[in-house]
């Protein structure tokens, strides 16, 4: 008898005739925990107000949640190949609610910035397992395909819905609810986790030295250009955060070749596709937060719109997001390589990001917002799902939480990275609406470099074997092959 015949035997156990509801439990979870990145952005003008955050620290409330979640995927994903998938995704559920209702109850920006960052833990315990618990549930074909097709769309959605459920909650209710509202979300996931299938584990241990330097050398690199930005590029605190940055991601790279139970086993990324699919996944996170948080800016400040009106006008980026991963995306990958759909989507990406340029204080809505959010939101449709297939396909069972946490490391890291980076290109500091403007089309337009840059790999990189072509190694695809290519 297999292992799976052996959990269908068990009373009550998990099964995989339910896959309806396993994906809706996945993707409900995947959905709370990219939207919580975003759902705060259209409210934090009335935070800053409410708890007088200053505006050079007001960033970190969209960046703690980034780093810390980006910073500990990798080590929640491992936790979850060790200890139990479905328990780890658990405890990674209960963690991020209780820090959603701290949150809310923040007195204080500096509690709110903390109760950030520990809803970043949680999220980072949570969302690797959550992907890999899909690759136990479905089996390996066009069902994980599509399943797989959803969660990606999750992965770019909820960006756009955390920006119109944040504007909603803040402009009815108050700009407390955009934490409260993950209590209820959560514990609906939580109860229905008893249908996912928990899938094996693995022997080994915790890579804590990785963790630790990953995280702290990824938070220093971060603050050293958050502070750039206001101190200068050369000021002495500055380069000291720099060089400390350089010396922990060194001491990790080091840790990683040399420790057995390594965060990141080079095998991971050995394959060229995969670790081009994480590059990718990087930069496109990296211009989509910089995005949001700039036109979000723009709306706010320059055309005076209210929070609900703000998260309304995302409605195209919604829709393009939409219909290009959920529709179109998997259509083509039947079709095309993973290389082709991500190119025709990066270059869609770019020309709606340029678009943006184009903007003014006297621009309307329809003339530049309107068009350019739906063709760039389509674009990152299709980037979503050809990465989220191309980061976990080929992998050994053993390694399948390791390689999803590698996947959303990329995007959330890529994200608190672009935003401090691309906050720093925007010369933000005049006050006329003129100035304002300029400096948030030049950020956008930064952001249509980093998408192009994400062409680039993904053209170099990512594989170009039609779907009906056999795989050269058959033994290299096993339980996370999706379906969509043989390479």
């Amino acid at each position: 008898m297999s292992v799976h015949d052996e959990v269908r035997a068990l009373p009550g156990a998990p099964t995989r005739e339910r896959p309806g509801l396993a994906l809706l439990v996945i993707a409900a979870a995947q959905l709370m925990l990219v939207l919580d990145g975003t759902i705060v952005n259209v409210a934090l003008p009335s935070i800053q107000s409410s708890l007088g955050i200053a505006q050079a620290d007001l960033n970190w409330v969209l960046t703690a949640y980034a780093l810390a979640f980006g910073g500990l995927l990798l080590i929640g994903g491992r936790a979850g190949d060790l200890f139990g998938r479905r328990r780890v995704f658990r405890l990674g559920l209960v963690v991020f609610t209780a820090a959603s209702l701290l949150g809310g109850l923040a007195p204080t920006g500096t509690v709110l910035i903390a109760a950030r960052a520990l809803q970043g833990v949680g999220a980072a315990i949570a969302a690797p397992t959550a992907l890999s618990l899909l690759a136990t549930t479905f089996p390996a074909g066009p069902a994980r395909t599509r399943a797989l097709g959803v969660y990606g769309a999750m992965g770019g959605l909820g960006s756009v819905v955390g920006l119109l459920l944040g504007g909603a909650l803040t402009e009815y209710l108050d700009w407390r609810w955009v934490l409260y509202v993950n209590v209820p979300i959560a514990i609906a996931v939580l109860t229905g986790t008893g249908v996912l299938v928990d899938g094996g584990r693995d022997r080994g241990r915790v890579d804590l030295p990785g963790a630790v330097t990953a995280t702290l050398g990824l938070g220093s690199l971060v603050y050293a250009i958050n502070r750039a930005g206001s101190h200068g590029w050369t000021e002495p605190v500055t380069l000291g955060l720099f060089a400390a940055a350089a010396l922990l991601l060194t001491v990790f790279l080091l840790v990683q070749r040399r420790s057995p139970a390594a965060m990141l086993p080079p095998a991971i990324l050995r394959d060229r596709g995969r670790a081009g699919a994480n590059a990718v996944m990087f930069l496109m996170g990296a211009g989509m937060m910089a995005t949001f948080y700039f036109l979000t800016l723009y709306m706010q400040t320059i055309k005076g719109y209210g929070p609900m009106r703000t998260g309304l006008a995302y409605l195209p980026f919604a829709l393009g997001i939409g219909v290009a991963s959920g529709a179109i995306g998997p259509r083509l990958l039947s079709r095309l390589s993973e290389r082709a759909v991500t190119v025709i989507g990066l270059t869609l990406a770019t020309t709606g990001m340029a678009w943006f340029t184009l903007l003014t204080p006297e621009t309307g809505y329809v003339a530049v917002l309107l068009p350019a959010q739906f063709v760039a939101g389509a674009g990152l449709g299709l980037g979503f799902v050809t990465t989220t297939i191309g980061g976990v396909r080929g992998v050994a069972a053993r390694d399948t939480g390791i390689a999803s946490g590698l996947v959303n490391t990329s995007q959330q890291i890529g994200g608190a990275l672009g935003l401090v980076v691309l906050a720093a290109v925007a010369t933000a500091d005049a006050l006329l609406p003129a100035s304002l403007t300029t400096g948030y089309t030049t950020a956008l337009l930064a952001g249509a470099g980093l998408y192009l840059a994400a062409l680039l790999v993904a053209a170099a990189t990512l594989p170009r074997t039609p779907p009906s072509a056999p795989p050269a190694d058959p033994e290299s695809v096993t339980v996370s092959r999706v379906g969509a290519h043989g390479g």
